[in-house]
């Protein structure tokens, strides 16, 4: 079970904490009805992905190229960069594998397509899913035309459609009689992981989509609850940067997408917060200076596990013996524990806030609830600052004058 840990938040009294509790406590029931909170549930729509994935799977899948932007491509990236993403270049003949095509630079588009041109033999051996919300995402459309003339004629059954249903993308797929699966139109790319945009890639290369969806439907309400409020009383009091701090590298993905969740929903009427992401404990060595000695406007959330999957111990005879005390006969996770309660224990002594989030493991079932958990927090977070946290009207900004620009 997901632990949420806050007893560090230290410039706040627990009378403040309660009182902005009390102020969410009416929303509770109205917050877990809402659509995007609610996919995790929807075993119908769940059923359906997982079957389509089954369908377009095979023993000979190497690749499952996913082709979007923001929120619809952090979703499945963060939970697989968590599990294998960061560590891919190791297990060079570990498949399938799914490769992200989320810009529209040159250079990287370039190397994509020279590598499904000198590595995909077979139709069976790829599997594509161009996945625009509102099926006219300039980037996405862009990848997926050069993507389907690098597989030429052999493409027609090896594409998935994720999208708005009647968008234009979905009328194009349509008429060509692929496969298509739609996304309830209330849900935004960012709430996006519980349904086809997050699902389906995660389906495809065999990942436990129930078990994911177990973890979120398994969140504690009440503790994202009290975890709004202390990140709303910690803005109040001018902690105006939250930086999320991941105990895990594979995890870095994750704080991206929680960056995106925070910014893109709170982010409006001159409010909100800036979020941050920190990967301990490289992180520790590039701003821990800053953290400490720059200006503290800053709240932090530690994010670590209990478990690691993988274990690497020291041997107790060091061939580096006598330059740092305490590490033989070590295991790694031993040592990234004393780091982790190193770095809070300096964060006490300097008064700095800080919460926890303590996860079992890395699993799909733990990873589920950290997303679930977000999702809450933070449209409990916009109830607090009276946002709405499930429009974006100013990112049609940029995409707006770059279609004028094209058109011209």
């Amino acid at each position: 079970m997901l632990k949420y840990l806050y007893q560090n938040s230290c410039l706040l009294s627990k009378s403040e904490v309660s009182q902005t509790i009390k102020k969410l406590t009416p929303s509770l029931g109205r917050v877990k009805e809402m659509l995007p909170l609610k996919l995790a549930f929807d075993q119908k729509a769940i059923r359906q992905i997982a079957n389509l994935a089954s369908k377009k799977t095979n023993k000979r899948l190497k690749y499952v190229v996913v082709v979007g932007i923001g929120g619809p491509n952090l979703g499945s990236k963060s939970i697989y960069d968590a599990l294998y993403g960061s560590f891919d270049r190791f297990e060079p003949k570990r498949f399938p594998k799914i490769f992200y095509a989320d810009t529209a630079d040159s250079e990287a588009l370039s190397a994509l397509l020279s590598f499904i041109k000198k590595e995909v033999h077979d139709p069976e051996e790829i599997l594509l899913n161009i996945i625009s919300k509102s099926g006219t995402t300039t980037e996405s459309i862009v990848n997926a035309e050069m993507i389907l003339r690098a597989l030429k004629k052999t493409w027609m059954d090896r594409v998935v459609v994720s999208t708005d249903h009647g968008s234009k993308l979905w009328m194009w797929a349509k008429r060509l009689q692929l496969d298509i699966l739609t996304i309830p139109e209330a849900v935004g790319g960012r709430y996006s992981m519980f349904s086809c945009f997050g699902l389906f890639p995660l389906a495809a290369i065999g990942c436990d989509i129930k078990s994911l969806c177990a973890g979120a439907r398994a969140v504690d309400s009440r503790a994202a609850m009290h975890s709004a409020a202390v990140s709303f009383l910690e803005l109040k009091k001018g902690k105006t940067i939250q930086d999320h701090f991941f105990f895990h590298p594979e995890l870095e993905t994750v704080g991206k997408w929680v960056r995106q969740l925070i910014a893109e929903s709170l982010g409006k009427d001159g409010k909100g917060l800036t979020p941050t992401v920190s990967i301990g404990s490289n992180d520790l060595h590039a701003v821990g200076q800053l953290y400490f000695g720059g200006p503290q406007d800053k709240f932090f959330t530690f994010v670590s596990s209990e478990k690691n999957v993988r274990e690497v111990k020291l041997p107790r005879r060091l061939m580096l013996n006598g330059i740092v005390d305490g590490l033989a006969g070590r295991s790694a996770s031993e040592i990234m524990q004393a780091i982790l309660q190193g770095t809070k224990m300096a964060y006490k002594k300097a008064g700095m806030p800080f919460c926890e989030i303590v996860l079992p493991d890395l699993s799909l079932h733990s990873l589920g609830a950290f997303a679930q958990f977000k999702m809450m927090e933070t449209i409990f977070m916009g109830e607090l600052l009276q946002v709405n946290a499930f429009d974006q009207p100013a990112v049609e900004l940029y995409k707006k004058e770059t279609r004028r620009i094209l058109a011209q």
